[in-house]
């Protein structure tokens, strides 16, 4: 490890910081139907949109009304991307000619981009027209992350109102979302991006002789665009096979900061959104420094698992100070490429600009790790604010059965129906991630696909059903999944994790609406100090840990242990 690698983690987490407070405050004025700065370019654009939905689907809605919304909205969505994947050799702009994509992979690419997990088992730029990187999936990105966008302001209002009924209406969160957040980040982080050399064309390829006389036919098209939302709407999925290894789509030392920024920034502007909209700042704070300590904590095991190399390397002479650099770009070396792995992970973007399967034992634990965490430091654009506060329920019951009182949260009384809703959530990820690991572990067919043996195709597995239903979509790199088990059990897995956690957890949004917020008392817990802040990491780490450490002792730790002693797979 080096101070100008530390130095380059410090600048992009600063660049982080500063914008917390003023894009939260923006998103809270969002979602409270206040007017903002860009009221007068979208306000026209947003009432016209509600108007053609009718007045009758703009009304307040309860925590089912808001769901089943969202699910109807979602399956549309499916629908319609899985069509455009199917034909997409008879539509328009498809200067490569590509052939429309089998029934399996479209089904699964289009699960995934539904639920923002933007798992790719194909190679983009041999694979997808330009209508359906743009028409199909690119929108899916600006949709999918304004969903979960939606999704938490619905929660934050059930621990901010007092007494009704409504969570606010999906429609209205939903068009809010994308107009007044997503839209002008994306356009102005899509410009900065093709300042830099992002390409952004139409054109589907130009030829290159190279310096040996060969030709070269190099893929291009409208990368910049997909760039942008692919970030900062937590989706990942990239425009080239090579994600933001390759350098169209990462060219340079800045677009390489300025992802890492883009793909943290709204998941962690969103505490601060819960802060001003609960009325108490605090609480926002004492919630991003949850996420902080754990997302620090996985980023300084990993960027010293990467700076130190490989012993059995370093043993035949290979300079120690270069680290780990296989799998990796010269160009962003290991530091940067260790922030972009765990900064990746702990949103659920699953965008990489390394291959984590390349990284060094517990370098490749930890995103495995921060993904069977649930996503939730700071997780996916608002998916990861309503999942870490179903954790914060979970503690303060466990806090309140310490000292024998009634948990609360937020004045609200934490009883026996949300306690059944936040355990039925939390168990969808160990069911489907260790469940489909251990059928797939016995299967011939799916074992066929590991290019390891051992325990790192033991973590292989791990991570690709830990990668589909976190709706993280990164990829250890080493499986390929493109066959028809994979394509039907991951696409089941990204369900799961999406739609299976969703329901419960606005259930419980739905039972602590209508709650009257109690004032705080000498008894009353805070939940804005260390002590909670302390707990909140606690539980996130015991729950994982209990949940999957098993599997982690059989995969990543054992490998490390066992390359200490020569042996390697």
């Amino acid at each position: 490890m080096t101070a100008i690698g530390w130095l380059q983690c410090l600048v992009v987490v600063a660049l982080v910081l500063a914008s917390v407070v003023p894009l939260g405050t923006h998103m809270a004025r969002v979602y409270a139907g206040e007017r903002t700065f860009l009221s007068p370019v979208f306000g026209p654009l947003e009432r016209g949109f509600l108007h053609l939905a009718g007045e009758r689907a703009v009304r307040p809605q309860s925590w089912l009304g808001y769901t089943l919304a969202m699910l109807v909205f979602n399956a549309a969505g499916f629908l319609l991307l899985y069509a455009i994947l199917r034909i997409q050799g008879v539509l328009p702009l498809n200067p490569q000619g590509f052939d429309g994509v089998d029934p399996a992979l479209a089904f699964n690419t289009a699960v995934s981009f539904v639920t923002n997990t933007n798992w790719q088992a194909y190679g983009g730029e041999t694979t997808m027209s330009h209508l359906t990187q743009m028409v199909g999936l690119t929108v899916q990105n600006f949709l999918s992350a304004a969903t979960g966008m939606a999704l938490a302001a619905a929660m934050i209002r059930a621990f901010a109102k007092t007494g009704r009924e409504a969570l606010g209406n999906f429609w209205v969160d939903l068009t809010r979302s994308t107009l007044y957040v997503l839209l002008p980040l994306s356009i102005v982080l899509a410009l900065a991006f093709v300042a830099f050399g992002m390409p952004q064309t139409l054109a589907g390829s130009v030829e290159a002789t190279t310096l040996e006389g060969a030709k070269q036919i190099i893929a291009l098209g409208p990368v910049a665009s997909q760039e942008a939302i692919k970030e900062l709407g937590t989706n990942g999925g990239g425009f080239f096979n090579a994600n933001a290894a390759h350098p169209f789509e990462n060219p340079t030392a800045i677009t390489n900061a300025l992802e890492i920024w883009a793909l943290l920034a709204i998941s962690a502007a969103l505490t601060h959104t819960f802060g001003r909209m609960v009325g108490d700042k605090r609480q926002g704070w004492a919630i991003l420094t949850v996420m902080a300590i754990i997302l620090g904590g996985a980023l300084v095991v990993a960027y010293w698992a990467e700076a130190g190399g490989n012993p059995l390397l370093t043993a035949l002479g290979v300079d120690p100070t270069m680290g780990n650099m296989e799998g990796k770009e010269v160009r962003f070396g290991t530091a940067a490429s260790s922030l972009y792995a765990i900064a990746t992970t702990g949103t659920s973007t699953g965008a990489v600009n390394a291959m984590h399967e390349s990284f060094m034992p517990l370098g490749g634990f930890m995103p495995l790790l921060l993904i069977k965490l649930g996503e939730i430091v700071p997780g996916g654009v608002g998916s990861g604010l309503f999942g870490i506060l179903v954790i914060a329920v979970l503690t303060v019951f466990i806090a309140g059965l310490m000292v024998g009182r009634t948990p609360e949260y937020l004045g609200k009384k934490i009883e026996v129906k949300e306690m059944k809703l936040a355990m039925l959530a939390q168990l969808i990820l160990p069911l489907s991630i260790l469940g489909f690991t251990a059928v797939a572990a016995m299967l011939p067919t799916a074992l066929a696909s590991l290019a390891n043996a051992g325990p790192h195709g033991l973590t292989e597995l791990l991570y690709a059903y830990a990668s589909a239903t976190g709706n993280n979509g990164s990829a250890f790199a080493g499986l390929s999944a493109n066959t028809p088990w994979f394509n039907s059990t991951l696409g089941i897995a990204m369900f799961l994790g999406r739609f299976g956690y969703v329901v419960p957890v606005m259930a419980m949004a739905g039972s602590l609406v209508v709650k009257t917020r109690g004032t705080a008392s000498a008894g009353t817990f805070p939940t804005d100090g260390p002590l909670f802040v302390g707990l909140v990491v606690a539980v996130i780490l015991i729950l994982g840990g209990l949940q999957f450490f098993p599997a982690f002792a059989l995969g990543p730790i054992v490998e490390h242990l066992l390359m200490a002693t020569g042996r390697t797979f």
